[in-house]
């Protein structure tokens, strides 16, 4: 159980923030960035959580969930070394959770007529933060996988954060009435030829 009683330590004035493994890391560190990130994207999910749950919408628990899981994926990220084995000072992503997010995407896309043209971030409102919320797990990928090519990462972290990219995907186009308010791209649609 997480016991906070006091939020500044002043351990971080120095431009270092501590590991799991009581090692420190400097702030603008890959692997700190790669958290930053992780922990953006969730806050953009909870701003479509909010989103969602203002119409009701039956896909709350799983949203909820993803942000638990985020939580879990930032204890992963900060927990350095090759052992990806969960533990009691190690709390790491398994492949069953990249397996999940492959079944609510199934599950959010089935019913929705197939693309035949990129679409827009947008629709509806909820729909939009979702977009938002997918953009901004695809800059945690990046940022996990720029980290990954010069120390580990959990391969389960990774395509964890790969499948849930496009499950926020299928579940705006989901919330957009399966697609049918999907704000589809014309190509150069504005340009004067």
């Amino acid at each position: 159980m997480v016991k906070l009683n006091k939020i500044y330590t002043r351990t971080g004035d120095d431009g270092t923030t501590g590991l799991v493994d009581g090692s420190r890391v400097a702030k603008h560190a890959l692997r700190m960035e790669a958290i930053g990130a992780v922990d953006e994207a969730n806050c953009a999910v909870g701003v479509a959580l909010v989103a969602v749950s203002a119409g009701g919408d039956p896909w709350q628990a799983a949203l909820l969930r993803i942000q638990n899981e985020l939580f879990d994926l930032g204890a992963d990220l900060a927990t350095p070394g090759d052992d990806f084995t969960p533990g009691p000072m190690a709390l790491r992503i398994l492949p069953a959770g990249a397996v999940w997010l492959e079944g609510q995407v199934d599950a959010a896309n089935a019913g929705a007529p197939p693309l035949t043209s990129f679409i827009l971030p947008g629709g509806s409102e909820a729909a939009a933060r979702l977009h938002v919320a997918r953009a901004s797990v695809r800059r945690a990928e990046r940022a996990m996988v720029a980290l990954a090519a010069s120390e580990p990462v959990n391969p389960a972290a990774l395509a964890y954060i790969n499948r849930l990219s496009d499950f926020l995907f299928v579940l705006a186009r989901a919330v957009n009435a399966a697609g049918a308010g999907d704000v589809l791209w014309v190509p150069g649609g504005s340009r004067e030829v």
